[in-house]
């Protein structure tokens, strides 16, 4: 039998000890930074899983960081103000996870409104401002309750997380749908102004998220924007949502913190193309001498600060590549930071439901709309106008955080007296509208190309870049002179970073 002395065995339990610890302490601290959100039924709504179509923006806010170097932790509940989120012992269960270096983002102020007392309209209630006013309130059961004001809450958020050695950002509440001459509500005079306030007394980060949102809003307009709102004018679909999170990640894109800049999201864009043929002809290879200048455009970017990929697809118009699930495609490969180039135009204009295609649109930039049955799919569809297909894919796009840029359609080979058959009047002005109307970006390829071929004039454009069968689709001279009139319309843009990614 092996004895083992007092001695031996003191040591060996030290160093088990000692083993179980450092495994212990490796498995409690985890590497990534958390971020906390608190609020109400704007950040997340119900279970976050959007019930009755109405989501909030923190549902999406994940998606624009890193699962490995960042996690969020939707803590907001509907119905919930400042007062009742700590009420309720949901901030003090929240406080309990914070470890230093992470953040905490708090939006409150839809739920505020009312005055405190002890009925139901009453129980979420706060004093307006940002002082240190107080009602005293006496509950039917005897409890006593002091309701300070709304600076009072959040500066209390702030202090609490800054004592953890956490960051506190605070976020002026998001706009509701609600419009006066065109100009959407703001909150700069009440809960907005006090959030900005408390955050300034008690040394916060401050997101005017309120403000951010609502220039878009005041750029798209309430027929635009009621397509972000489902059930209510204070909560947004998805796509409300998404964009909402985007304008959380932009705000986040001002604030000056080292570590929150390095996790913010930081990677390769991409160029996306979506178009019909005259981007893409067939499979981008030349068949049958036709080329679309989507095939031409990667040379002039340097593709190490960005890729290029062209998505188009032959024979579709604005509304058959959403209905053939092509774009959808696309959406799932945009990312933040991404650009989208969008140009239709070409095939929009047939019948709405032939027995060939049934791929044309309703003419125009409005809210038109058309039920039909469409012999292809043997199903009823409801068709809508060319312009608003285009601004699906560009609220599509900017809910994922990228600048969707909409191009005018080239013009065909047609000619009038030495002047080419431009789209001003048709579909190069219902894209500029559908584009303008949406704070997208708009180049008039329509106009550049069409001024190129008028200098040139037919004869020469007829026998260098189209062949003698198709007044449409260019041969390779003419799809590389599209792009270089593609990359002229990039370098002239003043609201767009796209033109820094050109050799």
């Amino acid at each position: 039998m092996v004895k083992i002395n007092s001695t031996t065995y003191f040591i060996s339990f030290v160093v088990i000890a000692i083993l179980f610890s450092s495994m212990r302490t490796a498995l409690i601290q985890p590497t990534q930074t958390n971020i906390f959100l608190i609020g109400d039924s704007t950040v997340r709504n119900q279970s976050g899983t959007g019930g009755a179509g109405q989501w909030g923006w923190g549902t999406f806010l994940q998606e624009f960081f890193d699962s490995t170097e960042v996690v969020v932790h939707n803590h907001a509940m509907a119905g919930r103000s400042t007062r009742t989120f700590i009420k309720e012992g949901r901030w003090d269960s929240v406080l309990e996870s914070i470890k230093p270096g992470d953040f905490v983002i708090m939006q409150f102020g839809h739920n505020e409104g009312s005055d405190p007392d002890t009925t139901r309209s009453g129980y979420r209630g706060v004093l307006p401002g940002i002082g240190y006013e107080t009602k005293s309130l006496t509950w039917p059961d005897g409890t006593q309750e002091t309701v300070h004001t709304y600076g009072w809450y959040l500066m209390k958020f702030i202090q609490e997380t800054k004592a953890k050695g956490a960051y506190p950002i605070v976020a002026s509440m998001i706009p509701r749908n609600k419009f006066h001459n065109d100009n959407v509500e703001r909150a700069n005079k009440d809960f907005g102004l006090w959030a900005k306030e408390a955050a300034r007394k008690a040394g916060a980060s401050f997101i005017d998220l309120n403000s951010i949102v609502a220039d878009q809003y005041d750029n798209w307009g309430p027929q635009v924007v009621q397509g972000f709102f489902e059930k209510d004018h204070t909560h947004t679909n998805e796509a409300g949502a998404r964009i909402n999170a985007w304008s959380v990640i932009k705000g986040l894109q001002t604030i000056e913190n080292k570590k929150l800049q390095a996790l913010l999201p930081k990677r390769k864009p991409r160029l996306l193309l979506v178009g019909d043929s005259t981007v893409k002809n067939g499979q981008g290879d030349g068949a049958g001498g036709l080329w679309g200048w989507g095939d031409f455009i990667a040379p002039f970017f340097d593709r190490e600060k960005i890729s290029v990929e062209n998505h188009a697809l032959g024979g579709t118009s604005s509304r058959t590549f959403q209905t053939y699930g092509n774009w959808q495609k696309v959406v799932d490969r945009i990312e933040p930071g991404d650009f989208v180039i969008i140009q239709f135009g070409h095939n929009d204009s047939g019948p709405l439901d032939d027995e060939a295609r049934a791929r044309g649109t309703i003419k125009g930039s409005g809210l038109e709309a058309e039920f039909i049955f469409n012999p292809i799919t043997k199903r009823h569809e409801t068709v809508y106008s060319y312009g608003q297909y285009l601004r699906n894919m560009i609220s599509d796009t900017q809910a994922k955080g990228a600048t969707p840029i909409v191009c005018s359609p080239i013009p065909r080979n047609n000619w009038n007296e030495e002047k080419v058959y431009r789209s001003n009047e048709s579909y190069g002005k219902w894209a500029k509208e559908a584009a303008t109307g949406t704070n997208a970006i708009f180049i008039d390829l329509n106009d550049i190309i069409s001024n190129g071929y008028d200098s040139l004039g037919s004869e020469y454009v007829s026998s260098h870049y189209f062949n003698d069968q198709d007044h449409t689709h260019t041969i390779l001279k003419g799809a590389k002179f599209n792009a270089e009139a593609l990359v002229k319309g990039i370098k002239d843009l003043e609201n767009s970073t796209l033109h820094s990614f050109l050799k």
